[in-house]
Parts: structure tokens; sequence; C-alpha cells
């Protein structure tokens, strides 16, 4: 347990402080920007931050991810704000927390392995397009000195790691910002700022429950909205997760994960911020920038309110150029350059799903309906894949006898190609349908079964089933009809 935590917390102190600070500085232009998403005041969201990446580093399964508000939970919360007000969203921001240490509870986290590598893989690069796409703002209708300011930030963060010993030393991200800055200021060049977002909170957060009636009412308000916000959360969260333990080659437990976020947004509607969730940017800057444990998500938040609230005249002068530098510097990093390269390699349904993913994440912003439609699809070309490796094959023992053995899967995709095997016209006295090298998995494929004994025995042949497993067995046992003379008749009035 001891040594535990000090691999988590103090085994790499120096990269966790300075990842954490670049981190940081990144968040609360971010922070800003989601909170007017979401129609709130800019301390809601600059306050979630805090709250949720301090208290996501002691309770969280990832090491090194950074979860803080996040514009896919600012979008879920703009009808209720609008509609409901503040009050409303700190209440659902609590109940999105209880939902989701209930999934963790539920052992939800664990659904991750059925998320296949072609998702994650489209769900990365459709984030790299968004990442890239939020960007743009910043760099229409604005002066030559933003182009020149982000194009030189590009070109400190990606040559300072070649300059001896100081160049792996401090983050590149970090001289990009405060270089930039410092010139930003020593010249008096007129460009946006940070301070140019919203105003910054001059106070340290404090507890506040949400003043709304508690009854049912209440509850039918708020529910949908937390259901939406706990899953579209965990779902990103996951994701985010699974992308860390690539990137740094280490694993992590999805179902603390799931209750840490859950605690995390109870932490931050007591704040009076809102919801948020793992930030795929923000945790691949940490981890680009040296930041491995906890201490960097921790320090991420620390530095955070720090800086907002007792060196906001500084960071209010930090140039927008700087962070969209380093933000364009995350959204190259996240695209998997090696997907498109390998669309020659990798099979057409694995192309299509990645694909489909990216499509549907950037046409909605909606980074949940993009994951459903990935999996959804990996999930019918993975059963239309394994419906097509069964086969049966036939065999005549003599004149009278004719024997088929099933090999393979049978079940719902493959039913259809199980009955078509068969030659229910043949004249013979006796068949035996060998079931040894075969397994029935759900009702449809046993109801299969039941077609194609009932049809040989109206043709008037001797039905025999061997070599059945004792999964197969039990399933046929529970749901097969064909050996009920009342039930046959019933199944066939029916079909």
């Amino acid at each position: 347990m001891i040594e535990r935590m000090k691999l988590d917390w103090l085994s790499n102190i120096r990269g966790d402080l300075l990842a954490g600070i670049v981190v940081a500085l990144a968040l609360i232009p971010e922070a800003i920007a989601f909170s007017i998403i979401a129609g709130v005041d800019p301390k809601v969201g600059l306050y979630a931050s805090f709250c949720i990446a301090v208290v996501i580093a002691i309770v969280g399964g990832r090491p090194g991810m950074i979860s803080a508000a996040t514009g896919a939970m600012a979008l879920l919360m703009v009808t209720l704000v609008k509609e409901h007000g503040l009050e409303y969203l700190l209440a659902a921001t609590l109940l999105t927390g209880i939902l989701q240490i209930l999934a963790g509870y539920l052992k939800l986290g664990s659904l991750m392995r059925f998320v296949s590598r072609s998702v994650v893989t489209g769900f990365v690069n459709a984030l790299a397009i968004l990442i890239f796409m939020a960007q743009l703002p910043e760099l229409t209708n604005v002066t030559w000195h933003v182009y020149v300011m982000t194009i030189a930030g590009l070109g400190i963060i990606y040559l300072f790691p070649y300059l001896p010993v100081i160049g792996k030393v401090i983050p590149s991200p970090l001289i990009c910002i405060v270089l930039l800055t410092g010139i930003a200021m020593y010249f008096g060049i007129g460009v946006r700022t940070v301070g140019d977002m919203g105003q910054l909170p001059d106070t340290l957060p404090i507890f506040l429950w949400p003043e709304v009636p508690l009854n049912l009412e209440t509850l039918m308000i708020i529910l949908p909205y937390s259901v939406g916000l706990a899953v579209v959360g965990l779902l990103e969260s996951m994701m985010t997760a699974t992308i860390v333990d690539d990137l740094t080659d280490t694993t992590s437990d999805k179902n603390r994960e799931c209750k840490g976020q859950g605690i995390a947004n109870i932490g931050a509607g007591l704040m009076g911020g809102m919801a948020g969730c793992a930030m795929i940017g923000q945790s691949i800057i940490n981890v680009k920038s040296g930041g491995r444990g906890r201490l960097s998500t921790f320090c991420a938040g620390l530095f955070l309110i720090i800086m907002v609230v007792f060196l906001d005249e500084w960071i209010k002068q930090i140039p927008m150029a700087a962070l969209v530098a380093v933000m364009i510097m995350v959204s190259i990093g996240t695209f998997s350059w090696s997907s498109i390269t390998d669309l020659n390699k990798h099979p057409l349904s694995s192309n299509v799903v990645m694909i489909s993913t990216v499509i549907v994440v950037v046409a909605t912003h909606n980074l949940a309906i993009g994951v459903f439609v990935g999996v959804l699809l990996a999930t019918l070309f993975f059963a239309n894949k394994i419906g097509r490796f069964m086969v049966v094959k036939s065999e005549q023992q003599n004149e009278d006898i004719r024997v088929y053995k099933v090999v393979g899967q049978v079940f719902f995709a493959s039913s259809e190609q199980f009955i078509d095997s068969f030659d229910f016209k043949e004249v013979v006295n006796k068949v035996i349908i060998d079931l040894t090298h075969s397994h029935f998995w759900d009702i449809t494929s046993v109801s299969s079964l039941d077609k194609v004994v009932i049809k040989f025995r109206r043709e008037g042949a001797d039905v025999e089933i061997i070599g059945m497993s004792e999964a197969t067995e039990t399933i046929v046992d529970k749901f097969g009809v064909h050996n009920d003379p009342a039930e046959v008749e019933k199944f066939m009035a029916g079909h």
C-alpha cells in the first residue's frame, strides 16, 4: 500500500510539478469557454476544474489522467441552465456523481473490453479534429500578429526539446506560454488574451448546497440530464483512460475510475462547479510534458485555483495564440496518423467502423453518439463474420440414414444459414444431427433447430440429435419444443 502510494505520488516529482503548471495554464481558457457554452458564469467552470482535478487525483483509477470541466458535458447542460438555472445544474451535478459511483460498484467500467480498437482509433482521430476545429475561432478575423505568434509557438514546442540538457528538463509547452506572454507584454502587441475570455474569480470556492426543492418534481427535472451527463462522462473518461494506458504502457482500474469520477463530480457540485470528466487533450499535454503520477493531476487543479485567484493579473496577459499553439500540438499528437497508412492493411469492416466513428463524432460533436455508432457497427460486422464460419457437413451413412455434422457457432446471425444447409426433400428413414463441434447460443438458434427437426419429421424421417455440449443441451432443453407435440403445433402455427 505504502509502496503503491509512493509510486503514484512521489516517483516523478519534478516532471509532475512542471506538467501540472502547463496543464493548469491550458485549462483556464477552456474552463471559461465551456462555462460560456453551458450558459453559466466562468467561475463555475474554473471551480469545477479545480475540484474535479484535485479529487480525482486522490480517488481516481488512472494516475496522470486529467479530469475537469469539458465541452462534451457543457453541451448537455445548456437546456437545463436556460430553463431552470444554475441551482438545478448543481443538483444535476450531484446526481450525476451518485449515478457514476453506482456504475463503478456495478463494474460497468469493465464494459470497455467490448469497445474495439477501431472504435478507439476513430474516437481519438475525431477528438483530434475537434480540438483543432476549436482553435479556428482564435485564428479567424485576427491580425497577422496572431499567426506569427502561433507559428512561433509551434516552433518553440517542437524545437526546444532538441536543446542539450534544458530541452529535456523543462516542458516545451511551458516555455512557449512564458516566452510568448513575455514578448506580447514587452512589445505591447494587441492580441486576444486569456483576460478577454471572461472574468476570473477573485475568491476561493466555498461549500454551496443547491437551493432546490427536495421533491420528486425536482428529481424528474434533473434525472434525464444527470443520466446523460453520467453516461457521456464515463464514456469519455474510460476512452481517455484507455488511451493514456497505451501512451504510458501501464494499466488502470476502470471501475475505480468510475467511482472516482462520481466522487469528483459530487465535490464539484458542492463547491459551485459544473459536472466534468476526463479530458483527452489535457491528459495528452500532461503525458507529453512529463506528467505520469497522481501528483501531476493534483498540481494541475491546485495551480489552476492559485493562478486564477492570486495571479489573475499575470494570467490575464497570456496571449490566446500561445495556448492555441499548445492545443494544435495536442491535436497533431492525438491524431493516429498510422491509421491512414493502415487503411490498405486493415479489413474493410475495421476501416468502416473507424471512419464512421470519426464522421459521427465530428458531425454531432457528441462523443457518446459516435462511440455508440462505432460499437454498434463493430458488433454487426463481428456477428456477420462469426456467422459465416458455421458449416453443416452432410454424409450418407447408408441408403436409409443421412448424417449432418454441424461445425461452428449457431446464433441469430447464422440461424438462417443453418436451416438452409439441410435437404428436407431427400427421402431417408433417419436423420442424425451431430452437434459435437458446434455451440448454440440463443433462443433464435434453438428455434432454428426446432424448425429443422420438425420439418424432417413432417417428411417422415426419424430425427436423432447427438453430441450436444452441456451448455447447448441446457439451452435446448429450456427453450426447445420439437419433442413436445402440443408446443410443436403452436410453434408451426406461428410460422
